[in-house]
């Protein structure tokens, strides 16, 4: 059996010492179908990254999951909802920024090219304002 600060192996496998949870508060991703502020995404942000708020809109029923750690944390959520991957779009929200500059279209997610989307980005333009409006519809101030 060898043993460190961290864990201990076994022989069979590695049991570590480490909480399961390790950050300081853990919150679950949530479903925008209803508005949200500001400071709520402000406060989202100030948690897990500063200055951003991951997001993948359902460009299809217009709903958002918001304050996965991944784009695919929250693109499999919508998913389970009942979503289609081809509706899926994985955004940066930056609450500090005003109207369209608070939009970053960057995500792994995005990479499509079955879709035509060869990019980490949304280079469909009527999809991008589709999505602008989106987040106009929920994110007040």
């Amino acid at each position: 059996m060898f043993e460190s600060r961290s864990a201990v192996f076994t022989g069979f496998g590695l049991i570590s010492r480490r909480p399961l949870c390790y950050r300081r508060r853990y919150r679950a991703m949530k479903i925008v179908d209803t508005s949200i502020t500001l400071d709520e995404l402000k406060a989202m942000a100030g948690d897990r990254f500063g200055d951003l708020v991951k997001a993948v809109v359902d460009v299809a029923t217009g709903v958002m999951a918001i304050d996965g750690e991944l784009h695919a944390d929250e693109e499999a959520l919508l998913l389970e909802q009942g979503s289609r991957q081809t509706d899926l779009w994985g955004i940066n929200i930056y609450p500090e920024l005003a109207d369209k500059d608070r939009i970053e279209f960057d995500s792994i997610i995005n990479i499509r090219p079955s879709q035509g989307n060869r990019s980490r980005g949304v280079d469909d333009p009527a999809i991008k304002e589709k999505i602008f409006q989106i987040v106009a519809r929920w994110v007040k101030e």
